[in-house]
């Protein structure tokens, strides 16, 4: 399985993604060593950080109208999906199934980190400080996504 493990090679010099994205790797690195009786809820904290993570990120490129908003945010969507699939899957006892998609999950974040989000970190740290701290409720955010 593929193992998520911080790297400088992840840090994009905007602050407020790189905080998100070193919490994530911590939260995916916990749900791959965790044990089958610890798998559902440490998968469950995976999922959660990344509606809020994917939300902050969508609601930043529709807000300061990102040229390649709409391909990243798609890609958002489609994980988010995938990885509330495996909400299930986990609850269900397929652990194996979950594994292996955390396995796939910290292959496609550590390349999604180094193109797209290389770009949005670029262009957020080209606006106004007053884009970079505004952001709506976690409920509201998530009311938004698919």
């Amino acid at each position: 399985m593929n193992k998520v493990q911080w790297s400088d090679a992840l840090l994009l010099g905007f602050d407020p993604m790189d905080k998100v994205h070193r919490d994530f790797v911590d939260l995916l690195a916990t749900a791959q060593n965790a044990d089958d009786t610890q798998l559902p809820a440490a998968w469950l904290a995976v999922v959660e950080h990344t509606e809020d993570h994917f939300g902050r990120e969508d609601e930043w490129m529709r807000r300061t109208r990102f040229s390649s908003a709409e391909n990243h945010i798609l890609q958002h969507r489609v994980v988010l999906n995938v990885l509330r699939d495996g909400i299930g899957m986990a609850r269900a006892g397929e652990f194996d199934r979950v594994r292996e998609m955390a396995g796939e999950l910290a292959v496609w974040f550590a390349k999604h980190t180094q193109s797209l989000d290389a770009a949005l970190a670029l262009h957020m740290r080209r606006q106004p400080a007053a884009e970079l701290t505004r952001h709506r409720t976690k409920a509201v955010r998530h009311a938004v996504l698919p």
